[in-house]
């Protein structure tokens, strides 16, 4: 295994779904050479209430380093901090349009601009349903970009019994994405 700590940003917007954050943090908080930078926007804290029994410090726990939303001084919002990667999971479609026009008025939608113009791994988990023209207009222009989008839809040939499996798939999904070896989720065998 190499020395190179990998990078990752991960933002938490207000879309529902903040479980599926926090999964992918405790997955990539267990590998010693993953360094996690988090940022989470108000709303995304508004729902870490009302969806989980989490707190705020319990998220901040499972994450080596924090941001404020509104600090766009912090390190990652510059292209010169050398991150491997950035995944906001969930992705509010007002994030994905943000970062579609290049806004960057939040330190999340800046730190995806900064991740775009240095051409490193992007990966947005949309959460939201269903899609009208703009939202996938939106998401098309990024992915054409080299933006890898992961919705959360769960797969069934693994027989899921808990809604943590579910998130553990997709913690997978994510995780294969950005090239980490894991057995998260229950891999398909064949038939």
């Amino acid at each position: 295994m190499s020395d190179h700590k990998k990078k990752i940003i991960i933002a938490v917007t207000g879309a529902s779904g903040t479980i599926y954050a926090i999964g992918l943090m405790k997955k990539l908080k267990s590998i010693p050479n993953v360094e996690t930078h988090g940022i989470m926007s108000a709303w995304a804290k508004k729902n870490l209430q009302l969806e989980t029994d989490y707190s705020l410090q319990d998220v901040n726990n499972l994450l080596d380093f924090t941001y404020n939303d509104s600090d766009l001084g912090a390190k990652v919002a510059s292209g010169s901090f050398l991150v491997d990667a950035m995944v906001i999971v969930p992705a509010s479609m007002k994030t994905i349009a943000s970062i579609s026009v290049g806004l960057g008025d939040n330190l999340i939608s800046r730190a995806a601009d900064v991740t775009l113009k240095e051409q490193r791994k992007m990966i947005m988990v949309p959460r939201e349903t269903p899609l009208n023209t703009i939202h996938l207009e939106n998401m098309t222009k990024l992915s054409k970009m080299g933006v890898q989008m992961i919705p959360p839809i769960p797969s069934f040939y693994n027989h899921p019994q808990t809604i943590q499996d579910i998130v553990d798939h997709q913690s997978m999904k994510v995780m294969d994405a950005l090239g980490i070896e894991n057995d998260a989720g229950g891999r398909w065998e064949g038939i």
